[in-house]
């Protein structure tokens, strides 16, 4: 049974929802000098001064502009517009200085909560303000490009590394109880997958329908550093036979040897998250892997990725009782004590480390620490309606991009739930990206 949409949001809901998103923004940027927040570290990444101008000109357009009646993303200021200046010319643009960036911001959001306080909705879409969801997309946006930042922040060269502001350390792990080889079962048969909720999920997320699913094996956690080191020592990076052609041509033009970030010190294997170097722990999620590498992994293991019907099957359905579960643990939002989520760790935890973060079938970790590349192309549900405009997820369905589940280290937790899908090119790991495995019952 679907569950209700929370009520409307009052004025300080608002503002507080949108205080939160932009107090996270501005403690990330706040370590970087202004230089280094105007260059463009890597042709993957935008400047991260146009991380900001874009979150500003996004509320802008839908918490301003929609007042004087229906907008559609494409008036986005053209250099703030993602498609007509892709990631790899922003460098190059005339952006403007971070005092500047910075008052526009704070000019809009002002602008913003007079118009919430004032009660003034103007000729706005009602199926945007039903429920408050242009607000909470409006933060999920905001929350979204905060993970970007970071992962723009993380390619910073060995001069300028990320002062990360720490502030939560990661518990230690605690054993997962799964069967002798690491998997859990999932049963098979009906499943319902997707939402109909309608105040906070994308519209790719919509809607909710019945999936039939063969019973099928996962991994009760995802990939370690330690099980995947086993897999570069056995020479499966070398190893053609499991590579697909397009992995392996892949592989060789980006000379892949390890997951990014990894690196050889006296035969033993470092990793740096933003300014820390420390040796690869083997209990911790690997993180910072493409898709074919995760396919090259299952290969070598004897098992695949999981689809996504799969993956969010075992995330959120108990066979027991034929219910659906929002988060693995249940339907109530996460918090610090649920799943390593909302960036202030700046590192995924070490596998059982959060033993509430356990789903109804027995997988662990399936929210938070790393996104886990599934099998899946990016296509649409059956029935889904594009809403408010195509640019989110319309333009991007086919088979270029593969699904990632379950947020990282560095999302929000208002920005990830069972339902919620990612998506990127099969080539990208400077993506908080890691799996786990999966095989036919």
């Amino acid at each position: 049974m679907s569950r209700p949409n929370p009520p409307a949001p009052t004025p300080r809901d608002v503002a507080a929802l949108l205080q939160d998103a932009r107090e996270r923004t501005l403690l990330l940027v706040s370590p970087v000098p202004e230089a280094e927040l105007m260059n463009q570290h890597d042709k993957l990444m935008s400047p991260v001064v146009w991380d900001m101008g874009h979150i500003a000109h996004f509320e802008e357009l839908w918490l301003v502009r929609n007042l004087e009646g229906p907008v559609r993303f494409g008036e986005m200021p053209g250099m703030f517009n993602p498609f007509e200046n892709p990631r790899s010319v922003r460098g190059q643009l005339a952006l403007p200085r971070l005092a500047d960036t910075l008052d526009h911001m704070a000019t809009v959001r002002r602008t913003v909560l007079d118009h919430v306080q004032a009660g003034d909705t103007g000729r706005a879409d009602p199926g945007l303000l039903d429920g408050g969801y242009v607000y909470r997309m409006v933060a999920q946006h905001e929350y979204q490009h905060n993970e970007t930042i970071l992962q723009a922040l993380q390619l910073r060269g060995d001069e300028t590394r990320y002062r990360a502001p720490r502030a939560i350390a990661t518990p230690p792990g605690r054993p997962v109880v799964a069967s002798e080889d690491g998997m859990v079962r999932f049963p098979g048969g009906t499943v319902e997958i997707g939402t109909d909720d309608r105040a906070a999920a994308y519209d790719n997320e919509r809607p909710r329908h019945a999936v039939e699913l063969a019973p099928f094996r996962i991994g009760a956690w995802a990939v370690t550093n330690g099980e995947f080191a086993r897999f570069i020592d056995d020479g499966g990076y070398q190893a053609r036979s499991l590579w697909s052609d397009a992995g392996w041509k892949h592989r060789e033009e980006a000379g892949l040897v390890a997951p990014q970030f990894w690196e050889r010190h006296d035969g033993t294997w470092w990793t740096r998250s933003m300014d820390r170097e420390m040796p690869v722990d083997p209990d911790r999620p690997v993180c910072h892997v493409c898709w074919y590498e995760a396919e090259a992994y299952c290969n070598w293991a004897g098992r695949r990725l999981p689809t996504e019907h799969e993956w969010e099957a075992a995330a959120s359905w108990d066979p027991s009782s034929a219910t659906k579960r929002t988060f693995p643990w249940g339907d109530e939002p996460p918090t610090a004590f649920d799943a390593n989520l909302d960036q202030l760790s700046f590192e995924p935890a070490q596998t059982g480390a959060y033993p509430g973060n356990l789903s109804p079938i027995g997988c662990y970790g399936m929210i938070g620490d790393v996104w886990e590349w599934t099998a899946s192309d990016f296509a649409p549900w059956p029935g889904y309606q594009t809403f408010p405009y195509p640019e989110y997820s319309e333009v991007f369905f086919g088979p270029d991009y593969k699904v990632l589940r379950g947020g990282s280290w560095a999302t929000r937790p208002g920005a990830i739930r069972n339902t919620f899908r990612n998506w990127d090119y099969p080539i990208r790991r400077q993506i908080f990206s890691g799996f786990r495995v999966a095989q036919d019952d």
